[in-house]
């Protein structure tokens, strides 16, 4: 039978859960921050980053009534066309070592935990993932934990044509517990997948993460830069999360408002890769660009909230949080849709 044509929109709205869950075609409900509300159904998700002032929701439309429910530890919501997943698992502690845990392990657990739910409902093809862990940079050379996740997650992932992988994000999140806590750390990941594939997309400023060379770990980054929508798709650009990278070289170490226009320029290079072909995509962010802004350092949140407001227009949706980028370098990250 031929599946619904797959349609799929994000906005950010300052309500409450239980006002957009009421909603049949809503497909999922994220609310940031300690501050963001509770509520038990399996299309809302609370994501512990830190918001600079007051958050909005983020709120995914499907292209009609929604199905939802949960299968152990997935929390799942689908339309037919397309899926919302989420799973958080905690990291297994090591006894031998007090407040050390595996984040290379748990990744692999998780990863396959994911792979084996999407495939067993029938959206096989991952389009945008996005995955929140503690202490992402905390250990030196490959035993960092960024690159710890990156070698678990393509266990997680096997077999796989690097020319298929999703768009995504990996970001830390700033207020977990150090390397002598006693609180698990967890990860957090949360996905939207298909019946039918997206388009993966690379930025020709950037080499493909999948590609970056050995002094970045001893497994690349599984991601690419961006997704196309299902062919037919009522739906944006999925843009993974970007900085400033160029080549595959961090840039301007040393200033968060240089980080953030080669970010920015980074966007308009690929935002162009993608109108060649989807020519009817808008040339430049506008109200149907939400983004989420993912700023290392407190004290530097205003500036960037404030840099954006200049360098943006106003009518770009956009939430800033405090959050850890995968490398110490970088200052800002920035993930979103665009349509």
């Amino acid at each position: 039978m031929p599946w619904p044509t797959p349609r799929w929109t994000v906005e950010y709205v300052h309500d409450t859960p239980e006002s957009r869950l009421l909603a049949p075609d809503t497909l999922a409900v994220i609310g940031f921050g300690a501050k963001a509300p509770h509520n038990d159904d399996p299309r809302y998700l609370r994501v512990a980053l830190e918001p600079h002032g007051d958050a909005p929701l983020e709120v995914w439309r499907a292209g009609g009534p929604v199905q939802r429910g949960r299968d152990g530890d997935v929390a799942w919501a689908h339309d037919g066309a397309l899926l919302f997943g989420a799973l958080e698992l905690d990291e297994r502690v090591d006894d031998s070592a007090p407040g050390a845990s595996d984040i290379e392990a748990t990744a692999e657990r998780l990863y396959r935990r994911l792979i084996e739910f999407v495939q067993q409902r029938g959206y096989p093809h991952l389009l945008r993932v996005w995955n929140y862990l503690d202490g992402i940079t905390i250990g030196e050379g490959d035993l960092e934990r960024y690159r710890q996740f990156c070698v678990g997650r393509a266990r997680g992932l096997g077999p796989v044509d690097p020319h298929t992988l999703p768009a995504a994000t990996a970001i830390g999140q700033v207020n977990a517990p150090d390397a002598s806590g006693d609180a698990p750390r967890r990860l957090q990941v949360y996905w939207l997948a298909s019946r039918v594939p997206g388009t993966p997309l690379e930025n020709p400023r950037q080499i493909s993460a999948y590609r970056y060379p050995r002094q970045y770990g001893p497994q690349p980054p599984s991601f690419a830069r961006a997704m196309l929508p299902p062919m037919g798709g009522a739906m944006p650009l999925m843009i993974s999360g970007t900085a400033a990278i160029v080549g595959h070289e961090s840039r301007h170490a040393d200033s968060v408002a240089t980080q953030l226009d080669e970010t920015l320029a980074n966007f308009d290079s690929l935002i162009a890769a993608a109108r060649a072909q989807w020519p009817s995509l808008p040339a430049h962010f506008g109200p149907h660009s939400p983004l989420k802004v993912y700023v290392r350092d407190r004290e530097e949140l205003g500036v960037v909230a404030r840099a954006l407001d200049e360098r943006l227009p106003r009518e770009v949706p956009r939430v800033v949080l405090h959050a850890a980028v995968c490398r110490r370098e970088l200052r800002v990250e920035i993930d979103g849709v665009h349509g």
